[in-house]
Parts: structure tokens; sequence; C-alpha cells
């Protein structure tokens, strides 16, 4: 488990390339993998051509998962680690639409004809339920919550489990910086009112899970 705790860096907002940097006051960025005692399961999954990490959330008792941001050539995988757990997948949810990689959920819904999609209302992709913030997403005893931030696309959304204190922040907020905000719909005023009104308005031991890891900050 690796943590940076980034509390003293400045906040910096690049529009060209959409960054944000330091400011991280209210969250503390995490790698992880774990099975709580509690229950919850958490697995982070990391495809290395996109750069991208799948998170596959569970309540280990009701076998009821979630998977936040699964990509097409690892269906398979994600696919196993379901079944080798004896988990019945509900919802594909992703944070937005990526650029830089193909979803995996059309695949998953094929493997698994049960499961739903889900995207924000605002994202103009296909779904089969479409969220706005303050909704949940329930799996089991636990839930996340919908907060839209955007700013890198319109229907970039984070996804806050309060049970378990951790955030999904997709491209909005990434290690030590945020996604792009020069093509996409992005918008670098937007972006800096959504990282601050919408994740570091979450309390100070939150920790934050990103979308990708372009850059190996951990």
């Amino acid at each position: 488990m690796i943590a940076a705790n980034i509390k003293s860096q400045l906040f910096r907002l690049h529009r060209n390339r959409g960054n944000l940097f330091g400011g991280f006051s209210k969250v503390t960025m995490m790698n992880n993998c774990r099975l709580a005692q509690d229950t919850f399961v958490l697995r982070q999954l990391f495809d290395q051509e996109s750069w991208t990490y799948t998170y596959l959330l569970a309540d280990y008792v009701a076998k009821e998962a979630i998977i936040i941001d699964p990509v097409i050539e690892q269906v398979n995988r994600d696919h196993s680690i379901l079944k080798r757990l004896g988990l019945n997948l509900l919802y594909c949810a992703n944070t937005h639409v990526h650029a830089d990689h193909v979803t995996g959920t059309g695949e998953l819904k094929k493997l698994i004809p049960s499961c739903e999609s889900i995207i924000s209302l605002c994202s103009g992709a296909q779904a089969d339920i479409y969220v706005k913030s303050g909704d949940e997403i329930q799996f089991g005893r636990y839930s996340v919550e919908v907060r839209q931030t955007p700013g890198h696309t319109n229907g970039c959304v984070t996804f806050v489990c309060h049970d378990e204190a951790i955030a999904f922040t997709g491209d909005c907020l990434l290690i030590g910086g945020c996604g792009r905000t020069d093509f996409q719909e992005g918008d670098p005023e937007t972006l800096y009112s959504s990282v601050h009104e919408q994740i570091f308005s979450l309390p100070d031991y939150y920790k934050v899970y990103p979308a990708h890891d372009y850059t190996g900050m951990y």
C-alpha cells in the first residue's frame, strides 16, 4: 500500500495542459488492494497500455459488486476475478467517456447479462442507468454517492463511498494534477470549481483513487 500525502503543495491551474497541482488539503492519494474485515472488498486493477485503473468494489457477504472504469482489453481478467471471488456484478459504472481507451462495459454485459451500465446523464453516452449529483449506487450494505465533477468533460463524475471514506475521481483529480482541459469539452475554470467544491470539500481523512497514472507517480 502506497500513499502520497501532498497537503503542502501549491495549487496552480494550467489552462493548456489541464493540470491542477497541489492544494490537496482535503484528501490523501492511495494505491490500494484490500479485503477489509468489515466485508468491504476493494481491488485496484491496472491496464498497462492506457495506464488506466479499474476498481472493483463489493460487499463480500452479500456477494454484490460494482466495477468502475473497466477497460475492454481487460474484460477476461475482470470476469475471472469476479468468478473467483463468487461475486455478482450489479453495475459497470464509468466516471466519464474516456478518450484514451474503450470501456469494457459492453463486453462485461455480454458475459454477465444481468449487469447494468451506469454513466452521467451529461455524458451523451448510452447506458442502462443515467446518474447525476446526489444519486446513490447500492451494492449489498454499501453504496457510492455520485458527485458531478465536470471540467475534463461535461459528463465527469466522482463516486464517493462514505462508508469507507474513499473517492473515485476519474480524470477530474489525478496524482499531482488533473485531466486535460484543452479538448473534449474541457474547461479549466469548471474543473477548478469541481475539485474544490466536490472533492476538497470531503473530510481530510478521505482517500482518493484516480483513473490514471500516466507518469508513474506511484
